[in-house]
C-alpha cells in the first residue's frame, strides 16, 4: 500500500522548489548561461516557467522559449522523483544558487552551477577553502607532499578541496581528513556514483567526516567531459589552488588556469628538472604562480587573501538586518524569513558584514552578530 498521508505544506513547497530547479537544468537546449540570464530577468525557476512564451521570447530564441513552456519531460520527472527519495537521507542536501549557504566565492564566477548536490557536512560550504590538486600518476614523494601539506592546511583551519581522483587528490583528501578543516571532494559524476571505484572507501569517509559536492544529477556516469568542467568548481570555491605535481599536459593545469582567471592565488611546488611530473609546476611558476616550499608560505599568502580575511572598513549597515539578527545565533533560512526580500541580495549583505567582522558564521552555518567592546 502507498502512504497517502499528506505532506506538511513546507515540505511540499520545498519539493516543488527543488523540482523547478531540476526542471530548469533539464530543459533541452537551455544551458547554464541561458539559465543565469533568465534567472536575472525573472528571479526564480518558478517565475521562468510562469512567464509565458512571449515574455521568454523577448530574452531567448523562440525554440528555447517553446522548450521552457513545454511540460516537464518524463526523464526529468524520473530524476526529480529519484532526487526527492535521495534527499530523505539527512546527510543529503541540495543547495541552489539562491540559498544563503551557497559558497559565496563560487557564486561570483562566470558560470556558477545552478545546483550543488551535497553528501556530508553542508556547513563546510561556508568554511575558508584551499584546493590541493595534481597528477593522477603521482610519485611517492608527490603523494607524501600532498598528504603532508593538506594535513597541515586542514589543521590550520582551512578546508581542503580536491577532486577525489587517484594520486595527488586522494593523498590530499587523506591528509585533510586528519585536521579540523576537513575536506570537500568535488566529483564529476552524480552524487550517487563513486568514481574511481577504487576510492569507494575514501568516498564514504569523506561523506561522514567531510563533504562530497556535485553539480550533476543523480545517475550521471563518469563522462570524460564532466571532469574538466568540474574543475571550475574546485577553483571557484576556494581562495587559492596548490598544485603539488603535474606533468606538462596535466588536467591540474586546467584547474590552475581557471583559478588564475577567477582571481585566485595559484601556488606550485617545484621539483627536479629531470622529473616529467615537475614540468607542469615549473610552467605555472614561469607564468606567475607562487613558488612554495613550506606550508607556512601558503598560509602567509592565504591569511591576506580577500576570500579568507579582508581588512576593510565596516559597510553601511542595514539596521533592519541587524535588528533581525538580534544577538543570538540564527540560521540563514530563519533570518531570511524574518527579513524577507531576495535571498541572493541578503547573502551579499551578510558576506560584507562577515568580512567587516560585524557578523560571524558559526559551525553549522548559523550566524551571530559580533559586538565589539568599547
Amino acid at each position: 500500500m502507498h502512504d497517502t498521508a499528506p505532506q506538511p505544506a513546507s515540505s511540499r513547497d520545498e519539493h516543488a522548489l527543488i523540482a523547478d530547479w531540476i526542471r530548469l537544468e533539464g530543459v533541452a537546449g537551455v544551458g547554464c548561461r541561458t539559465a543565469h540570464l533568465l534567472l536575472d530577468v525573472f528571479g526564480s525557476p518558478a517565475a521562468i516557467f510562469r512567464a509565458g512564451r512571449a515574455a521568454l521570447a523577448a530574452h531567448v530564441p523562440a525554440a528555447q522559449a517553446a522548450a521552457l513552456c513545454a511540460p516537464m519531460s518524463l526523464d526529468t520527472a524520473r530524476i526529480v522523483e529519484a532526487t526527492l527519495a535521495w534527499l530523505r537521507d539527512p546527510a543529503h542536501a541540495i543547495v541552489t544558487l539562491h540559498d544563503l549557504d551557497y559558497p559565496e566565492a563560487l557564486r561570483h564566477i562566470a558560470d556558477p552551477p545552478l545546483l550543488l548536490y551535497i553528501n556530508g557536512r553542508r556547513a563546510l560550504l561556508s568554511a575558508p577553502m584551499i584546493a590541493v590538486v595534481g597528477s593522477r600518476n603521482a610519485s611517492s614523494q608527490g603523494k607524501a607532499n600532498a598528504e603532508g601539506f593538506a594535513e597541515a592546511l586542514s589543521r590550520a583551519g582551512l578546508c581542503v578541496v580536491s577532486g577525489m581522483a587517484l594520486g595527488i587528490d586522494t593523498a590530499a583528501h587523506e591528509g585533510a581528513l586528519r585536521g579540523e578543516g576537513s575536506t570537500i571532494a568535488v566529483i564529476g559524476t552524480g552524487p550517487d556514483r563513486v568514481y574511481p571505484a577504487r576510492n569507494r572507501a575514501l568516498a564514504h569517509r569523506i561523506a561522514e567526516q567531510g563533504c562530497i559536492v556535485s553539480e550533476y544529477a543523480l545517475g550521471t556516469p563518469p563522462v570524460a567531459s564532466n571532469f574538466p568542467r568540474r574543475n571550475r568548481i574546485i577553483s571557484g570555491m576556494t581562495a587559492g589552488v596548490l598544485v603539488v605535481e603535474a606533468a606538462a599536459q596535466s588536467g591540474s593545469l586546467i584547474t590552475a588556469q581557471m583559478a588564475a582567471e577567477q582571481g585566485r592565488e595559484v601556488f606550485a611546488l617545484p621539483g627536479s628538472i629531470h622529473s616529467a611530473l615537475a614540468k607542469g609546476c615549473h610552467q605555472l611558476i614561469r607564468e606567475g604562480a607562487r613558488l612554495v616550499e613550506t606550508v607556512d608560505e601558503v598560509l602567509e599568502a592565504m591569511r591576506v587573501s580577500p576570500l579568507v580575511r579582508q581588512a576593510a572598513p565596516p559597510p553601511a549597515c542595514n539596521d533592519a538586518l541587524l535588528a533581525a539578527l538580534g544577538h543570538d545565533p540564527v540560521g540563514p533560512d530563519e533570518l531570511l524569513a524574518r527579513i524577507g526580500g531576495d535571498a541572493a541580495a541578503l547573502a551579499g549583505e551578510l558576506l560584507a558584514l562577515e568580512l567587516a567582522g560585524v557578523v560571524e558564521r558559526l559551525p553549522g552555518g548559523a550566524l551571530q552578530r559580533v559586538v565589539r567592546a568599547t
